[in-house]
């Protein structure tokens, strides 16, 4: 499996982040994901697909009205491999595009079926089979937020609610005082009804004894989180988790310094660092080698290498 997480691609000189701390290098991006690209074409055995984690694009994107084609290049380069590509959606995906606009996009890999993901219609969540006993879940981390949907849809209005009831700052993208830190915009949750079909999907997997890994742009455990880049309800998505015996990994991008941890229940959580603030000289980027006891990240650049034991 090849992982890779927030690009970010903007035609465009470097820049910073919103604290205006941190450098970001919007036009090396894509030639960082280039490299990515042309790394996993040579492996021997070929990678079997690639889990791209969201934010392909950067939001900087649709203020010079450049969406489109920046996410056009994004998708050529990684349509440069002949696999199958499993994308999140992270908050750049919702600065750029509404949700309609995603599900007519490249970027909107969930298979054609009802039977794939949630069926009230309004996420993105679909799981798949990578393998015979493998499983692959794909969260939708914004299935409650206020980016992305209509305004007047009934899940907008619940978010906004939330967001209101649980972060009173001016700027809703400011953690100051907070208790809960992750009420930010910026992030974003689950509907009890992605949490509901999350919870067969697993009993479905117990059930044909598979091993699962589950992949969405926002981390579910603090401790692969800087407590702020986190699911609005983690602790609900966490406890469908230990429900079951099948979940092996999580992982996750939006935090771009990249965290792991392994928690009480043996579940490894893995956030990758992000393209975006990798210099053009490095990179961040790896491949997954699975067996059948344990997942080795070889990792490119600013991602370290790491076993993980089932």
């Amino acid at each position: 499996l090849g992982v890779i997480a927030d690009v970010q691609f903007a035609d465009a000189e470097d820049g910073h982040d919103f604290s205006g701390c941190r450098r970001r290098y919007y036009r090396h991006s894509l030639r960082l994901l280039r490299e990515a690209v042309r790394a996993w074409a040579a492996e021997s055995p070929p990678v079997d697909c690639v889990l791209q984690l969201g934010d392909s694009i950067d939001g900087l994107n649709a203020r010079r009205g450049e969406a489109e084609r920046a996410l056009q290049q994004v998708l050529e380069a990684l349509g440069r491999l002949p696999v199958p590509v499993h994308h999140a959606w992270g908050n750049h995906e919702f600065y750029n595009f509404s949700r309609a606009r995603l599900v007519r996009s490249g970027l909107c890999s969930r298979p054609a079926g009802d039977s794939a993901g949630p069926p009230d219609g309004h996420c993105e969540a679909y799981h798949c089979s990578l393998a015979a006993g493998f499983r692959l879940v794909v969260l939708d981390t914004y299935d409650l937020s206020t980016l992305g949907r209509d305004p007047d849809c009934p899940r907008h209005r619940e978010s906004l609610r939330l967001l209101r009831e649980k972060n009173p700052n001016e700027d809703p993208n400011s953690s100051a005082g907070l208790k809960e830190p992750q009420f930010v915009q910026f992030n974003g949750g689950f509907s009890q009804a992605q949490l509901d079909w999350f919870d067969e999907v697993l009993k479905f997997a117990d059930e044909n004894q598979e091993k699962v890994i589950v992949m969405g742009h926002v981390p579910i455990h603090p401790g692969a989180s800087d407590g702020i880049a986190l699911a609005w309800n983690y602790e609900a998505a966490l406890s469908v988790i230990h429900s079951h015996r099948c979940v092996v990994c999580v992982i996750a991008g939006h935090m771009h310094d990249g965290a792991y941890c392994l928690d009480c229940h043996g579940v490894h959580h893995l956030t990758l660092e992000g393209v975006i603030e990798t210099p053009p000289h490095s990179n961040a980027f790896g491949t997954i080698h699975v067996y059948e006891d344990k997942m080795i990240l070889k990792g490119r650049g600013r991602i370290a290498d790491r076993v993980m034991h089932f």
